[in-house]
C-alpha cells in the first residue's frame, strides 16, 4: 500500500470486502495474494478516500503487463430500506436501512469523483486467457489529479497458472424474468426492442456461469398473487377450434437460438401448475374465433379442461424440443415450493402429466422429504437449511437452492451479508455433489406477488418484502444493457472455485480434495457449518491452484 499525501488514502482489498461509504476498511495482506487459471476472472478492489475541503475529480489508471485483459469499475452504493429479516444470525455486516455497496459501473471517461470523508471502491477484474504465459504479474491501480500527478496507488500481484478451468459441470439456473425487462424498458413483449434486450441480458447470464434458463412457454406462474397476474410473456402461440389446439413454436425457436448462442445448454420449461400447491393452471392466452382470450388461469382448476389441453400440448412440445435437439437437455417443473399440506394436490397434478413426461427430467424446489419418500420427486431441489434428510438418505441427482427464507445459518447473497457467505456456496455444493443449483431471482423487478413494478436502482427489496439482494443480481442500464453487481461477481467466483476443485479432483481424487478443504478446520464443512472468513476462501483457492500447478509440473 502506498500513500503519496496525507489527505489521500488507497487500500488494497480482495473481492470479498464490502466498502461502505462511512467506514474505513481494513487491509488484510493474507487476502491479497491472488492466483488464477486460464479461463478465469480474478478480481480485487482498491478502496479510496481523502480528507479535503471539497470533492475532487480524479483519473483512474491501470499499469500492468496484463492491461489489455483488465476492466475496472466503480462500486456504487444503493439504497436498502429492508436489508435483513428480523429473524437473522450474527453473520451480517449490518441490518439497518441505508446505503449498501453493490452496483458495478464503468467510470465515465475513467474519472472518479472523490467526496471528502467518504470511502468508495474501484473493482478491478482480470480476464485470464491462455494467451497469457504462466507467471507472476503486477497490477497497479492509481488515481491522478488534474496536474497529472499520481496521488495514491496500490499494486496487486497475480500468479497465472498454466492450466485451464474445465468445462462447468454444475447446472446453474437463476430464474430469468423476461417480462420484467419489458416492463422496465416500456417495450412490448417480443417486439424487436424486447428481443434485443433479452439478448443483451442472456449474453451476460451465460457469461457468468448460468447454463440453464427458465423458458416461458407460458407466463411462469411464479410470484403472482392468487387471482392476480403478471405481464404476459408466452413463447408458444396457441389457436383453439372445437377443443383442438394448434401450436406455433416460432418464438420458442428464436429464444432457443439466442440462448444457445450465449452458451446456455439446458432449458427448464415454465411450471405447468401454479406455485405453492399446484391447484390451478398458469395464465395461458389462446386465439379462439379470431380473438385472443385468457383460456386458462386462476379460474381453471389443475385437473379437468386443463388436463385435456396438456394432453395435446405436451406431446407437441416434446416433438418440437426434439427437432430443436434439446429434449435431452430440457427439464420440466410441476409446481414451485409445495409444502406438506400440498402433497395431495401436487401428487394429483403430477400424475396428470407424467405419462407425457416419462423419461424426461422433472425438478421442483421442495424441502419436505415426504415428497421424495412418496415417489413424487426424482430430482428434488432442496433448500439448504432443510437438506440434511436428503443427504442422509443419499438422494441421487440432488439440487440445492436458497432464497429469502434461508436467512439464518446458511449461505446466501443478501447485500447485508459479507461476501464470503456468498462465495462459500461453491465449495459446499462441490463437497455434497449437487447436480445443480437454483435461485429464483436473476432480474425480478416486481414487488412481492408482482402487484407493482419497481425501479431496482431505487427499490432493492421488492417493496420491503425480501432482503435487498434476494430478487436480482443485475440492474437494467439505460442503454438496454445489464449492469452487474458485487454479488453476481462473487457468485461467479464460487462457480469458478467449483470448476477448479473438479480439475484438482482429476489429479488427486475427490476424497483428497475434501481433505484439503477441511484440513485446517475444527469441524467438517456442512451447509450450516462452514468457514466465515475471506482469508479462508482466498488461501484455500491459492492452495488448490498450487496443487494443480504441482501436478501439471509432475505430468510434464
Amino acid at each position: 500500500m502506498e500513500q503519496y499525501k496525507s489527505s489521500y488514502q488507497m487500500i488494497l482489498l480482495s473481492s470479498l470486502t464490502k466498502v461502505f461509504t462511512d467506514e474505513e476498511p481494513l487491509f488484510y495482506p493474507e487476502c491479497c495474494r491472488l492466483s488464477g487459471l486460464w479461463g478465469e476472472t480474478v478480481s480485487f478492489q482498491a478502496a479510496c478516500s481523502f480528507s479535503g475541503n471539497e470533492k475532487e475529480t480524479m483519473e483512474v489508471t491501470i499499469d500492468s503487463p496484463l492491461k489489455k485483459y483488465i476492466n475496472i469499475r466503480q462500486v456504487i452504493s444503493v439504497p436498502s430500506a429492508y436489508p435483513a429479516h428480523e429473524k437473522r444470525d450474527s453473520n451480517y455486516l449490518r441490518h439497518t436501512p441505508g446505503l449498501y455497496p453493490d452496483l458495478l459501473r464503468s467510470p465515465d471517461k475513467n474519472q472518479l469523483i472523490l467526496v471528502p470523508g467518504k470511502w468508495q471502491s474501484l473493482w478491478t477484474e482480470i480476464s485470464l486467457t491462455s494467451e497469457i504465459p504462466a507467471g507472476i504479474y503486477p497490477v497497479t491501480v492509481s488515481i491522478i489529479n488534474e496536474d497529472k500527478q499520481i496521488v495514491a496507488s496500490v499494486t496487486a500481484t497475480i500468479e497465472v497458472i498454466a492450466a485451464s478451468l474445465p468445462r462447468q459441470e454444475l447446472i446453474h439456473t437463476e430464474w430469468f424474468h423476461g417480462d420484467c425487462l419489458a416492463d422496465y424498458y416500456h417495450v412490448p413483449v417480443f417486439s424487436n426492442e424486447h428481443w434485443e434486450i433479452l439478448g443483451n441480458f442472456i449474453a451476460l447470464y451465460g457469461k457468468r456461469g448460468m447454463n440453464m434458463i427458465l423458458t416461458p412457454i407460458f407466463t411462469p406462474p411464479l410470484d403472482t398473487a392468487k387471482g392476480g397476474e403478471r405481464t404476459t410473456i408466452q413463447l408458444v402461440g396457441i389457436t383453439e377450434a372445437d377443443g383442438c389446439y394448434q401450436f406455433d413454436f416460432t418464438r420458442l425457436r428464436r429464444w432457443v437460438a439466442i440462448c444457445k448462442a450465449c452458451g446456455i445448454k439446458y432449458f427448464e420449461m415454465a411450471h405447468l401448475f401454479t406455485q405453492w400447491g399446484a391447484g390451478f393452471a398458469p395464465k395461458i392466452l389462446v386465439i379462439k374465433n379470431g380473438k385472443t382470450v385468457k383460456r386458462f388461469g386462476w379460474h381453471t382448476p389443475a385437473l379437468g379442461e386443463y388436463t385435456c389441453f396438456l394432453n395435446q400440448f405436451l406431446p407437441a412440445l416434446k416433438e418440437e424440443l426434439t427437432l430443436l435437439d434439446i429434449l435431452d437437455d430440457t427439464w420440466f417443473h410441476i409446481s414451485d415450493e409445495p409444502r406438506n399440506d400440498h402433497l395431495e394436490s401436487y401428487a394429483a397434478a403430477r400424475k396428470s402429466v407424467m405419462s407425457h413426461l416419462k423419461g424426461c427430467k422433472v425438478i421442483d424446489a421442495l424441502s419436505d422429504y415426504s415428497f421424495y419418500e412418496a415417489g413424487l420427486a426424482e430430482r428434488p431441489v432442496c433448500a439448504t437449511d432443510h437438506i440434511e434428510p436428503f443427504l442422509q438418505h443419499g438422494v441421487p441427482h440432488l439440487w440445492s437452492y436458497y432464497c429469502t427464507a434461508q436467512c439464518v445459518g446458511v449461505a446466501n447473497r443478501f447485500m447485508a451479508m459479507p461476501s464470503p457467505r456468498n462465495r462459500i456456496y461453491g465449495i459446499q455444493v462441490y463437497k455434497f455433489g449437487m447436480e445443480g443449483i437454483l435461485h429464483w431471482g436473476f432480474n425480478f423487478y416486481n414487488s412481492e406477488y408482482s402487484v407493482d413494478h419497481i425501479n431496482p436502482y431505487l427499490v432493492t427489496d421488492s417493496g420491503g418484502s425480501f432482503p435487498s439482494g434476494d430478487a436480482f443480481l443485475v440492474y437494467p442500464e439505460a442503454d438496454r444493457q445489464p449492469e452487474e453487481s458485487i454479488r453476481l461477481m462473487v457468485l461467479y467466483e464460487a462457480i469458478q472455485d467449483h470448476r477448479a476443485l473438479k480439475l484438482l479432483e482429476q489429479y488427486i481424487g475427490r476424497e483428497a480434495v475434501i481433505t484439503l478443504l477441511e484440513e485446517d478446520l475444527s469441524e467438517p464443512i456442512t451447509f450450516k457449518t462452514y468457514p466465515k472468513s475471506a482469508a479462508y476462501l482466498i488461501l484455500i483457492r491459492n492452495k488448490i491452484n498450487r496443487a494443480i500447478k504441482q501436478h501439471i509440473k509432475t505430468k510434464s
